[in-house]
């Protein structure tokens, strides 16, 4: 079968297995060269970065880049948890699960250790299996990376699924929406949250279950002495903050911040420390249906890319690893700036004042006839289809796949 992508509403339906698999070596490779560049000795060559490392939510995004980051440029074993469907012969499985098999395949050629779970992650069973597994290892985590993003979380105590939401508080949300693929602009509106929307949104991806981890994970003796932890967040621009920040999301992504404090004290009782890192707007399977977010998104990654600035996930987190976490000797974990909420700042090139003076300039003047010039379009499609696989470079899109568990 020709494998081609299925779109609808600027959300792909189906996956790409060698694709995804390039994509992932794709993204290896580079932080191979940045290790060669930076000079970085691995944890087999005497680095001191990262050496055991948790990654939940390992399988797309920020949390894939993380997990390449430390294997690839640091030399770090790791553990990966995500919740993926898996592939079978004649049906394919999601770009997180191609992912996770390249990462594995090219983790067992390094000789690092590796352990990648399908696995529910919310679930005290999963913790349990993951302290397990680096027991057997007889070692301990010293960074564990907390990358989930999902849209239901059963409650491990009540068994209650609950159920998150992408909505603006108080009043309708509108805006012009870009359509990736056509280029067309429409105008979008997003009705505010009702009932329990906020705190529904709030339990699952608020910082509830990061708390969980860490203290089910110190109880059971599996963190070293200075052991960080690490989430992901998002600020972005005063023009999304009504559908973002100030939104379901935003309150949920405050509470991961307050969360990330209390967290911070029970580690500093082994020497360690947790961070909030907030990080720079991307195409993901979900910022592409949130109104405003891919206009904008477009009309930054031309910008940036002008400046000479502009990141994806992968550039990004080794930036994050390299220039924030372990800026120590011979790549130890050196002091991390934060600013003063505790917050670690990689969105600074994005939200730069003058990249976002020249955002606002051009935002409200962007029409059908002109977005080709004023926006990277181009960026914006090959983003949001090599996530799943798609127009990726080196791969023959016209062979057959005949078997949808092989990404070779």
């Amino acid at each position: 079968m020709v494998i081609k992508p299925m779109i609808r509403s600027n959300i792909c339906i189906n996956a790409h297995p060698i694709g995804c698999a390039k994509e992932t070596e794709r993204q290896i490779n580079y932080v191979r060269s940045q290790k060669s560049k930076r000079g970085i000795k691995s944890a087999k060559e005497g680095g001191q970065g990262p050496k055991t490392v948790l990654v939940l939510g390992c399988s797309t995004g920020y949390g894939l880049a993380s997990r390449i980051s430390a294997a690839f440029e640091y030399g770090a074993d790791t553990i990966g948890v995500s919740f993926e469907k898996e592939a079978r012969e004649t049906k394919g499985g999601t770009p997180g699960w191609y992912n996770n098999l390249a990462f594995d395949k090219a983790a067992e050629k390094e000789g690092l250790k590796y352990i990648t779970l399908n696995a529910d992650a919310f679930a005290d069973e999963t913790r349990a299996n993951v302290i397990e597994k680096v027991k057997s290892w007889g070692k301990k985590f010293d960074l564990i990376i907390y990358s989930l993003a999902s849209p239901v979380r059963t409650d491990p105590d009540t068994k209650v699924l609950y159920k998150s939401v992408i909505k603006p508080i108080g009043n309708v949300y509108a805006g012009a929406s870009l359509d990736m693929m056509t280029g067309k602009i429409t105008q979008a509106e997003t009705q505010p949250a009702v009932g329990d929307e906020i705190a529904n949104t709030v339990k699952v991806m608020g910082g509830e279950d990061w708390l969980r981890w860490i203290k089910q994970l110190k109880e059971a003796d599996v963190l070293a002495q200075g052991c960080r932890t690490l989430a992901y967040s998002y600020i972005g621009p005063q023009l999304s903050h009504a559908i973002y920040r100030d939104g379901t999301i935003g309150e949920a992504k405050k509470d991961l911040e307050k969360t990330g404090r209390q967290i911070d004290s029970i580690l500093k009782e082994i020497g360690g420390a947790a961070y909030v890192s907030e990080n720079k707007g991307l195409v993901t399977r979900s910022s592409a249906v949130i109104p405003i977010i891919t206009l904008y998104l477009g009309v930054l990654f031309r910008i940036m890319k002008n400046k000479g600035t502009h990141e994806g996930c992968i550039e990004q987190m080794e930036r994050l690893f390299a220039e924030r976490l372990y800026t120590g000797d011979n790549s130890s974990a050196g002091t991390v700036p934060v600013d003063s909420e505790n917050r670690i700042r990689i969105d600074d090139w994005e939200l730069d004042p003058a990249v976002q003076a020249e955002v606002d300039k051009v935002m409200p003047n962007v029409t059908e006839d002109n977005v080709a010039e004023s926006t990277d379009l181009d960026q914006l499609r090959h983003d949001f289809l090599a996530i799943n696989g798609f127009d990726v470079e080196g791969v023959d899109y016209e062979k057959d796949i005949t078997d949808f568990t092989k990404i070779d």
